[in-house]
Formats: C-alpha cells, structure tokens, sequence
C-alpha cells in the first residue's frame, strides 16, 4: 500500500487545519548542492589518500551520486506537507502528533525537529525559515494561533 506524502489522517471534533507547511524548492536544491560540494571534496580526499593519480574522478563521483539521488527524490520530497490544526501536527504517511505531546523543537540546518516525550523524532524538512516554523508550533501548541 503507497502512504500520501500529505497528511490523510481525520480531522477530530472541533480540529481545524490552522497552516500548513510544504518542503521549499530553492531549499531542496541548495541543500543538495551543499551535499554535493561535500561529496565532491570527501571522493577527492579518499582517492589522494589511497594514492590514486585520477583525484578529480572522485569530485564526478561524488557529484554524480548526489545529482541522481537529488533529481531522482525531487518529486518525493517537493511533495511533503505538513498540516497544523489546533490540536495536532498532521504529517505524511498517517503522522499525527498530538501539540502536547511535542517536548522539544531542534533546528537542523533546514530541518525542523520535533521530539516527542516519549522519544519520537519527525522531520519537516526543506523549510526556507524553521526558526519561524518553531515559533508557530509553539505560538499554537499555547493556544493561539497562526
């Protein structure tokens, strides 16, 4: 069975959908071109030292990797949403994560980390400002709203 990259979870009594967050283009590309740069300098290092003479093969490697990886899960991960009600973040593949149940929010790098207290970690990620993304969710998860 193929889960929706969007939220697909029911909405409960009196829950609305307050905002909604979907993973950033212009992010996704510069993210992976940073992946790609460090792809490219990491196949370079290890070819100089094993020794190999062709040290610019591992800059193609490296960028080739990334570059088929990135086009291949553009679709995917452009796809993504992230709904906020007033009760829960609802996510995909049937996430649902109750506001109160969210202990911390981290940032990385583009990513936005939910934690729960009982240990759970979710990703919203590809996200062009996630300081602001945290200060919603916890704006919201007071009672207020968007």
């Amino acid at each position: 069975m193929t889960r929706s990259m969007t939220p697909d979870s029911p909405l409960g009594d009196g829950e609305t959908i307050l905002t909604s967050f979907r993973a950033d283009r212009a992010t996704y590309i510069q993210a992976n071109t940073w992946l790609a740069a460090g792809a490219m300098a990491g196949g370079m290092l290890i070819l100089w030292l094993v020794g190999n003479p062709h040290v610019w093969t591992g800059a193609i490697g490296g960028f080739a990797a990334v570059a088929v990886r990135a086009f291949y899960m553009m679709s995917e991960e452009l796809s993504v949403r992230w709904d906020l009600t007033n009760q829960r973040l609802l996510g995909p593949m049937g996430r649902a994560i109750p506001l109160s149940a969210i202990k911390n929010f981290n940032t990385l790098g583009n990513m936005v980390q939910l934690v729960t207290h009982s240990g759970d970690k979710h990703l919203i990620k590809y996200q062009h400002d996630p300081a602001h993304i945290i200060a919603t969710l916890k704006h919201v998860a007071a009672g207020g709203t968007p």
